[in-house]
């Protein structure tokens, strides 16, 4: 069974921590004993699975709807409204695939992408919409009625701290890309 971690559909990423294909044994070294985030229980097996920030038995890290061992059945599992889901499960609740709030486009559930406000973007449509330039993780952003401004092209009314007749939203807090 391997270790693994897994953000959120649309904009997470699967990661396997240090590359490696097998976790540290439970207790070696100065490794402490581990809760299992199911059951409550110390794991005291060899193997210990890791996601969404908790350690977990293999026994107890099952999708939320079919109860398939998520450790007996790949590397990966899936998170979303509090539920815990295989692959299949996942793309039967959810869909394989979102739409881009930029050109409306599907997003395929392997694809990285980027957020603001609730909106999902490709990384190549998460652009200003005055200069058309890419964003990119680390760059300041504002978020002003449904569009995307960098820190050069933001209207004239926030440097100036007034708000033109146009805003119809309250202003949201400026943003960064992560």
């Amino acid at each position: 069974m391997l270790l693994f971690f897994l953000e959120n559909f649309l904009g997470g990423t699967m990661v396997n921590p240090g590359g490696s294909s097998q976790p540290p044994p439970v207790g070696a070294g100065s490794l402490s004993w581990k809760r299992c985030a199911g059951c409550g229980g110390k794991i005291a097996d060899r193997f210990l699975l890791y996601t969404m920030d908790s350690y977990w038995h293999s026994r107890c890290l099952k999708c939320s709807c079919c109860q398939a061992q998520l450790g007996e059945i790949g590397t990966s599992c899936y998170t979303k409204s509090g539920m815990i889901l295989c692959r299949n499960d996942y793309i039967r609740l959810f869909g394989n695939s979102g739409a881009c709030s930029a050109c409306g486009q599907s997003i395929p559930a392997s694809e990285l992408v980027m957020r603001a406000q609730g909106n999902v973007y490709h990384l190549k449509c998460f652009t200003c919409s005055t200069c058309r330039n890419r964003l990119v993780p680390g760059d300041r952003f504002h978020y002003i009625n449904g569009s995307l401004f960098c820190e050069h092209d933001r209207p004239t009314a926030l440097i100036n701290g007034h708000l033109s007749s146009l805003q119809t939203n309250p202003l949201l807090p400026d943003q960064k890309v992560c």
